[in-house]
């Protein structure tokens, strides 16, 4: 359960985020393997750091919205543009003691941080720098147990079960609406059943397109409405797919230890086909084709990674639960 307090709260960690959720389930993630109690700030920037960061620098108490005021915390992990102001802040304000765990890179130097997490896909290599496979995020067999529990409808489907992870067009992918009903034409043709969630950015259209083709009763198509069954349905899969847009997605699939295929897109970009090459190259990652295959590997467990790196270097320093 995300632990969430006033900004002036005295929790012995921060997560510091802009509100995305990718970013942020990588730092809930760390900080969940770190068996830690956690508060969330989600920042705003004002101007002109809203427009100038991380470049800018000079931050002050008007640079936040809300405001960041003391007690600080012993430890900051941070994710995303806006939460290296933060960083570079808090670090400042509380004359060093606050440990400072940048999650991405952050494309200022590397001094300004105690340790900075990047996917292997990213060039940034340093002393205070650790290189995950793919992104940390919160996926554990603990916490697939507890969504299997909370949707078990979904055992009624018949198996095997069938994650299908949509997302959508980016900016450096296009998902079109003929992408999308071959993608449904392909699925169903499946000897299996689906369940099938999409993202806002899938787009009316396609949206539309999957349903027309796969809203069916032997599967399990999630309309928006009641609580978020993605979690239950990685939990309750016997294979994913997931759309190559989504580094978060891909590396949350690739955590729970289950076949994991890709579904191609148009377009693409230097930085996330890295990323798909090196799970293809370990084994972990397979391109969707029409087939479904069982196969075995590693599972990623990159924010535990990152957590007991936090505690080989930094535990000392710090009063942290199980450090």
């Amino acid at each position: 359960m995300i632990n969430t307090k006033p900004i002036d709260d005295k929790s012995q960690c921060w997560i510091i985020t802009e509100g995305i959720a990718g970013t942020e389930n990588q730092c809930i993630g760390i900080a969940n393997s770190l068996g830690i109690d956690f508060a969330i700030k989600r920042i705003n920037l004002n101007e002109p750091w809203k427009s100038l960061s991380p470049y800018l620098g000079f931050e002050c108490p008007k640079a936040f919205s809300p405001e960041l005021v003391p007690p600080w915390p012993e430890l900051v992990i941070a994710g995303g543009r806006k939460s290296i102001a933060c960083s570079r802040y808090i670090k400042r304000k509380s004359g060093g003691k606050t440990l400072t765990v940048q999650v991405q890179d952050p494309r200022v130097s590397a001094k300004h941080f105690d340790l900075i997490a990047v996917p292997k896909h990213d060039p940034l290599r340093g002393s205070n720098v650790i290189v995950t496979e793919a992104t940390p995020n919160k996926i554990t067999q603990t916490l697939l147990s507890g969504a299997k529990e909370e949707f078990s409808t979904l055992s009624r489907l018949p198996s095997p079960r069938v994650a299908v992870l949509i997302g959508g067009s980016s900016q450096a992918y296009d998902m079109t609406p003929q992408i999308t009903q071959k993608l449904a034409d392909t699925l169903s043709k499946l000897d299996a059943s689906l369940m099938i969630t999409c993202s806002r950015r899938t787009g009316d259209e396609n949206l539309k397109i999957l349903k027309n083709a796969l809203n069916t009763n032997q599967n399990f198509f999630w309309d928006g409405s009641g609580a978020n069954p993605y979690l239950g349905i990685l939990a309750w899969a016997d294979y994913i797919l997931v759309t190559a847009d989504s580094a978060s997605m891909i590396s949350e699939s690739c955590t729970t230890g289950k076949p994991t295929f890709m579904i191609p897109l148009e377009g693409g970009s230097k930085r996330i086909n890295a990323m798909h090459n090196n799970l293809i190259e370990s084994g972990k990652l397979k391109i969707f084709d029409g087939k479904l295959v069982t196969y075995d590997y590693e599972p990623l467990n990159d924010a535990k990674m990152v957590a007991n790196e936090i505690k080989s270097r930094f535990g000392a320093l710090l009063s942290l639960r199980d450090c």
